[in-house]
């Protein structure tokens, strides 16, 4: 990937020097047969400013180091930080261990990566403050739990560092445009619902094209419509289970809305929902420095830091770089495996649906309720929760004089039902009070 061989100097080496830069920088060797062997060439002072020259008429211009080691020419070319680069051949890259000229798509994805403003700080033509949703803006304060009262929105825009005087950047038409769709096409969500394990048969679908955070909010409902719940007695509480823990769902639908390539043209964010898994993609893979091998080990970055930023002001994201690691804590407390990731240009999560509550190959959304008790309580028990939720600051004398058992024994009910994490005592032994944990 980093070394070139050629026998002798011609012009055209133009194209290797740019290939180095466009890619991660190496050495052209002159004087060396494609077989390895040495033919051997000569640095003078001629060859030297030629092999200059050609460097200089890249756009942009390269920096080169021409050195002769022992009979042969070394040319050292550094990894550009202005990519893309070209020569007058055209726009080249390394590849496989050789130089090949580029296709307008790569070129066109090179230049996209090594923007320096990001598709979400760019603005758009024709876009005013009047296509604004003033309810968009009030609804993202609240759900953020911010009081805007009689502030404009446009006002409000600003302070999230989504507008300033004259123009709302891509980021505040995500969130709070009337209508998005109208000049950002593809930013759009769509969400099937398949009957079986392939995509043939659809049974249920929604796209929508609306703001961000209305986009989210109608994944998780349409989620909520089409898995599977049952129900569990927890002490004297019944609690709804989904077959998939909706935490590592919403972890996996905020990532794909966060860290997705808005600039893609053609492009949507995607839920397919089959009788054995879940899988939901994003367009644009990871972000350019998150490989595999960093991936899902505490390493964030992100690749729209403004989208983030305002889905961590509606506290829908956790710490940076923890969300990988928090749907397999979530799947592995349900006692489900590991999610599946996928990275060939888009981005992929695959949840797998509990065996033993996903659908059977019916083809109809249905409710499965499984009620099952975990826990049982003596009658003693019963009474101490039931006196606790009347009174959490009640004192174990009074416990035992209202249950009509020793205060020992009010001890040792106490301490059972901590063990079994049913209480929990909240502050000091004296002034503290008891919480029955749901």
């Amino acid at each position: 990937l980093t070394i070139e061989f050629k026998e002798k100097y011609t012009s055209k080496i133009d194209e290797d020097l740019v290939a180095f830069a466009n890619t991660r920088g190496g050495t052209l060797l002159l004087g060396v047969r494609d077989d390895g062997t040495v033919a051997g060439e000569k640095l003078t002072n001629d060859l030297k400013g030629r092999i200059n020259s050609l460097a200089r008429h890249c756009k942009p211009s390269i920096s080169v180091n021409a050195a002769q080691v022992g009979s042969v020419i070394a040319v050292e070319v550094h990894e550009g930080t202005e990519k893309a680069y070209s020569c007058g051949s055209g726009y080249f890259r390394r590849l496989n261990g050789n130089t090949q000229k580029m296709s307008h798509e790569e070129i066109r994805l090179m230049f996209r990566e090594n923007d320096p403003m990001p598709f979400e700080e760019h603005t758009i033509k024709g876009f005013s403050f009047e296509d604004i949703s003033r309810s968009k803006v009030l609804a993202f304060a609240k759900e953020a739990g911010v009081s805007i009262g009689k502030t404009a929105a446009v006002d409000f825009l600003r302070s999230l560092k989504v507008a300033d005087e004259t123009q709302v950047t891509n980021a505040g038409i995500l969130f709070f445009a009337k209508n998005p769709q109208k000049y950002l096409r593809q930013t759009q969500m769509s969400i099937i619902a398949f009957k079986g394990t392939d995509r043939v048969h659809i049974y249920d679908r929604l796209d929508v094209r609306d703001d961000l955070l209305t986009q989210f909010n109608q994944a998780i409902s349409f989620l909520e419509r089409h898995l599977n719940v049952r129900s569990e007695i927890r002490g004297v509480d019944r609690h709804d289970i989904y077959e998939i823990p909706f935490e590592a769902l919403r972890e996996a639908v905020v990532n794909a809305l966060m860290h997705r390539d808005y600039s893609i043209a053609g492009t949507q964010v995607g839920i397919d929902i089959f009788d054995d898994r879940v899988e939901i993609t994003n367009p644009g893979g990871l972000p350019q420095g998150l490989g595999p091998k960093n991936f899902g080990k505490g390493i964030s970055i992100r690749r729209n830091e403004l989208i983030a930023d305002l889905f961590s002001r509606l506290h829908k994201v956790e710490r940076a770089g923890t969300g990988i690691g928090r749907m397999r804590k979530f799947l592995a407390a349900a006692g489900l495996k590991d999610p599946d990731f996928e990275n060939n240009g888009f981005f992929r999560t695959i949840f797998y649906r509990s065996p033993e509550y996903s659908l059977k190959g019916s083809g109809r959304v249905v409710e499965k309720v499984v009620e099952k008790v975990v826990e049982k309580f003596t009658e003693n028990q019963k009474r101490i929760m039931e006196l606790i939720r009347v009174s959490a600051r009640i004192s174990a004398r009074e416990l035992a004089k209202k249950v009509g058992i020793s205060p020992r024994k009010i001890q040792e009910n106490l301490a059972k039902l901590r063990s079994k994490g049913i209480l929990k005592r909240i502050g000091p032994d004296k002034g503290g009070h008891w919480e029955v944990m749901k």
